[in-house]
């Protein structure tokens, strides 16, 4: 089918401002394919179903917005804890700043070194995840990642990772443009920890695609705030084994633009896939969460939990869906969306879905938006508690059910931490 005239002329003139880097065989093949998937499908449009609640005109026109640079004093997360540093500035690695990767304990290197051999484990998943993601919702913005990525990480894990695998994104430029791929294998009975944080550029693609085989277990923190003015869109495709585990989990306080993408399906019986947010947003600040989970194994466990706090004008999107392929019977998919609105201004935009073709499931959605409790507000007013910390406690509360779905213990303490540093920041 023909793509129409104006969705044609925007791919084009995107793709005339960028090149096609090179590198080995194996990449050049992944990415002459996935270029060739952009142009079949055109960059987004508010057109696209999936796209009617959320502009994409800045993430695909030819030079990115600038966004000015951010500082304050808090501490940047997760600087406490011993993890393996690697550091990207505005979508470049920076080796002085990062840690000794061959020290990692695990098969790390840079994608772009990976990239040009002719020859690299990465070849079998690279882009293929995000092939299979494609359909049957078209995500041209990641099949783009595909293409014109030149850096990232490829990590292959092979049994227990002693450390985190911290990804920290630094942004310099008030016009940078950066696009990050990222590849993680575990192997079977392997387990790996991988934290995210930093506004990375004023313009943002990245991908990461992850396979769990069998019996192994990928837990996944990501922080994203600090400078406004950023724009992002962020893909993860993920293909979970036998018995395997997968838990993501995403704390986002700033953002003019933030779009993240979860693609999961679900291969192997008797596995669970775990995918939750925390939103904070005030002003002109909009937040979209799609993500998409199929069941095709017996037996297999999935959660979708998202919070999100708004006010001022702020707005908040959560696309969802649990599609259950005939025979992956037994399935348990539970999805919740849920906003807490500060005032009458902001807006919270859902669509929740569930497809199922098989008839021994529980399978359940819900999605609600309302104001503060005023009774439990008044509650804690009559006990002392001042409003400003009373509507606080109240937040944390709502955003609960979410943090909870972080595993470790200490990182979901610092999680809690930084949405009350956000809390008492934003006091007015």
């Amino acid at each position: 089918m023909a793509l129409p005239q104006a969705k044609l002329d925007a791919t084009e003139t995107r793709l005339a401002a960028m090149a096609l880097p090179s590198g080995g065989a194996w990449i050049t093949a992944a990415r002459d394919a996935a270029l060739a998937r952009v142009r079949e499908m055109g960059l987004p449009g508010r057109r696209d179903e999936y796209w009617k609640f959320t502009r994409p005109d800045t993430l695909v026109e030819p030079q990115a917005p600038k966004a000015a640079l951010f500082s304050h004093d808090e501490g940047m997360p997760f600087d406490d804890m011993d993890r393996v540093r690697v550091v990207f500035v505005d979508g470049v690695f920076d080796a002085a700043a990062s840690d000794d990767l061959t020290a990692a304990g695990i098969e790390i290197e840079r994608l772009e070194t990976a990239a040009a051999q002719d020859i690299h484990w990465a070849r079998d998943l690279y882009g293929v995840l995000e092939e299979k993601g494609q359909y049957p919702v078209m995500r041209p913005l990641a099949a783009l990642n595909t293409a014109y990525a030149t850096d990232g990480v490829v990590i292959r894990v092979t049994g227990k990772a002693e450390k985190p695998v911290s990804l920290i994104y630094r942004h310099a430029s008030e016009t940078s443009d950066a696009i990050l791929h990222h590849v993680i294998k575990l192997e079977e009975g392997a387990e790996l920890t991988v934290l995210e944080n930093g506004p990375a550029a004023a313009r943002f693609n990245k991908v990461m695609e992850v396979e769990v085989a069998d019996n192994a277990k990928f837990h996944h923190v990501r922080t994203q705030g600090r400078d406004h003015e950023r724009r992002a869109a962020t893909h993860i495709f993920a293909r979970l084994g036998t018995e395997s585990v997968f838990k993501s989990f995403t704390m986002t306080v700033n953002g003019v633009l933030t779009r993240n993408e979860c693609v999961i399906e679900l291969t192997g019986d008797d596995a669970v896939a775990h995918v939750a947010g925390a939103a904070l947003g005030d002003g002109d600040f909009h937040h979209d969460d799609t993500v998409f989970i199929t069941h095709d194994a017996v037996n297999c466990e999935s959660r979708q939990v998202f919070k999100k706090v708004l006010r001022n004008g702020a707005t908040g999107v959560f696309q969802g869906k649990i599609l259950v392929q005939p025979g992956a019977q037994k399935t348990d998919g539970y999805q919740i969306s849920q906003s807490l609105l500060l005032d009458d201004d902001s807006n919270f935009l859902a669509k929740p879905e569930l497809e199922i073709y098989a008839d021994d499931v529980a399978c359940s959605h819900g999605s609600t938006t309302g104001a503060i409790d005023e009774d439990m507000l008044f509650y804690l007013r009559a006990r002392g508690v001042p409003l400003k910390k009373a509507q606080d406690l109240l937040v944390l509360a709502f955003l609960a059910e979410a943090v909870e779905e972080i595993e470790d213990e200490p990182l979901r303490d610092h999680i809690t931490i930084r949405l009350q540093g956000w809390l008492e920041r934003h006091s007015h």
